[in-house]
């Protein structure tokens, strides 16, 4: 069997078509590749575009009950870009609602304008491998969820000289953690 190289692109409905744009724009320090005012393409890495976001003038949001995609994740290169990321978006006015080390990754949330949830994420081991031997790991079994952060806290920490790889070690102890712990933001 073959598999994808990679994952393309996603594409968003909206009737926030500029509000959407911007916004995706600023968060992702994306540029334009195709925009009509129907339709646009953003790019932010060497993709033709990553995210294609169309007017259909939709105004209906689902429920969290609802069938459907979760989230949509994009990994910086490290714990620094995503901090200064945080930060700079956290001067426009835009917060996470979840700040967490997951054990794999380092994770936060946001919601763009119609509620859709984004992950910016880093990974915290420097091999696949080892990232894969954690997740069967019993600490991981015993909280695939993980550790909440506090974002501003990691910058400081990480601007005061503390590497890296110190930082991503929040979720190390097998403490149990459930579904049932996860921000009710999250589910809405």
């Amino acid at each position: 069997m073959t598999s994808p190289t990679k994952l393309s692109h996603i594409v968003l409905r909206t009737g926030r078509f500029q509000q959407m744009r911007d916004w995706y724009l600023n968060v992702l320090g994306a540029t334009v590749s195709y925009d009509n005012g129907e339709v646009c393409f953003l790019a932010y890495d060497d993709e033709h575009h990553r995210i294609g976001i169309v007017n259909t003038g939709a105004s209906e949001q689902p429920g969290p009950k609802t069938r459907g995609l979760e989230h949509v994740a994009f990994t910086y290169a490290d714990l620094g870009g995503l901090l200064d990321t945080y930060e700079r978006l956290d001067r426009a006015g835009i917060t996470p609602f979840w700040s967490v080390n997951h054990g794999p990754t380092t994770s936060l949330y946001y919601r763009d304008p119609d509620g859709n949830h984004i992950e910016l994420l880093v990974d915290n081991f420097a091999r696949l491998e080892d990232a894969a031997r954690f997740m069967k790991s019993e600490v991981f079994d015993v909280n695939p969820i993980g550790v909440d952060i506090d974002p501003r806290e990691l910058l400081g920490r990480l601007r005061a000289g503390e590497r890296p790889s110190e930082l991503a070690r929040a979720h190390t102890k097998a403490e149990a953690r459930g579904f049932e712990t996860v921000p009710e933001e999250f589910f809405r």
